[in-house]
């Protein structure tokens, strides 16, 4: 292989010249300083927290999965079971059956932040393995085998009596598909996504590394719809109609104290999506984002136009609520409440 083709082949050049995995704090930068002005209009740097009054901090950071999830109608949610991090495995075999489910089953940190310990779980062995590694309170979520995963993000003004969805991301999971003579691990290493998780990949499947999949024979390395396990995140605006907003409407009247945020689902078609006919695995509040922007090749531009649009809609929809007496959180209760967080994620 030549040196120009090692150096575009490098994880290093493939991140420099797909926006999309750049730092945070790169592409937040601009946005954060619009964050800076609007705080100095509301007078409170932690306003946001207005978005959503049924949330804490309105879904910015530090909410339970299991609690948000909870308030979502029971006909849109998976079976889900909070499990206390003292729980041994017989313990947590116990509420599995409580609760009827069955293996394969999902756990995911009930505090958790982009993938971090999102697992199926198969087996007893596995609920095993899982404790060793997960010290926190943590959730057990019904597999929901359903093919289309997206995430759909809803908005509505509290003077107003319906909102609208201002945005769709289809999660297309990360796969490889065989030619008849190259092996997994050349396949994953010669895919750019796949390349990049490939530290993970390779202990996942250090038992089939060899093996040749049959030509057009296609696998599914990962099975979690997040973009840092390899996800491709496709912009899914297109699909937003009436019909689409009246849906999501219905389903968010219906949760109390939430006007703004993401619903991670899954539904058998886009006619499903339309109707409502979803199963919601998570309910994101305000510090979710507009995740259609990182659509391969979607302008940064474009896509900092959109986040500026998604912070104003936080700043008026905060603002309203404020003035109809939701309070905006203190500076003091704010930073206790961040510490809180921080403090259990970097425990992590």
């Amino acid at each position: 292989m030549s040196l120009v083709k090692t150096v575009k082949r490098s994880n290093f050049f493939i991140k420099l010249t797909h926006w999309e995995y750049w730092p945070f704090g790169i592409v937040q930068f601009p946005v954060m300083l619009y964050f800076g002005w609007l705080s100095l209009r509301a007078r409170s740097f932690f306003f946001f927290s207005a978005s959503n009054p049924g949330i804490p901090m309105g879904g910015m950071f530090g909410e339970s999965k299991y609690d948000i999830l909870s308030k979502v109608p029971r006909a849109y949610t998976p079976t889900t079971i909070f499990i206390p991090a003292s729980s041994t495995k017989e313990e947590v075999l116990s509420r599995l059956k409580e609760g009827h489910l069955e293996f394969p089953v999902i756990f995911k940190p009930d505090l958790g932040e982009r993938g971090f310990m999102v697992k199926r779980i198969r087996s007893a062995a596995d609920v095993e393995a899982y404790l060793q590694q997960m010290k926190f309170d943590f959730i057990a979520q019904e597999l929901v085998d359903l093919p289309l995963e997206f995430g759909v993000f809803y908005a509505r003004f509290p003077q107003e009596a319906h909102g609208r969805v201002t945005s769709v991301v289809k999660k297309e999971m990360l796969t490889v598909t065989g030619d008849g003579s190259s092996t997994l691990q050349q396949l994953i290493l010669t895919k750019d996504r796949a390349k990049l998780q490939w530290e993970t990949l390779k202990n996942t499947y250090r038992d089939r590394l060899t093996e040749v999949l049959k030509a057009g024979q296609t696998l599914e390395l990962v099975s979690i719809g997040n973009h840092c396990l390899g996800t491709k995140f496709l912009d899914g605006t297109a699909l937003i109609s009436p019909d689409l907003s009246a849906a999501f409407d219905r389903i968010s009247q219906q949760i109390d104290g939430f006007y703004f945020g993401r619903f991670d689902l899954r539904c058998a078609s886009e006619e499903d999506l339309t109707d409502g006919r979803v199963k919601v695995m998570e309910l994101n509040g305000c510090g979710a984002e507009p995740a259609h922007i990182y659509h391969p090749g979607y302008s940064l531009r474009k896509a900092l136009g959109v986040l500026f649009t998604h912070w104003r809609n936080i700043f008026i929809i905060a603002r309203e609520n404020s003035r109809r007496g939701v309070p905006y959180t203190s500076w003091k209760e704010g930073v206790s409440f961040y510490r809180k967080f921080k403090a259990a994620t970097q425990a992590k």
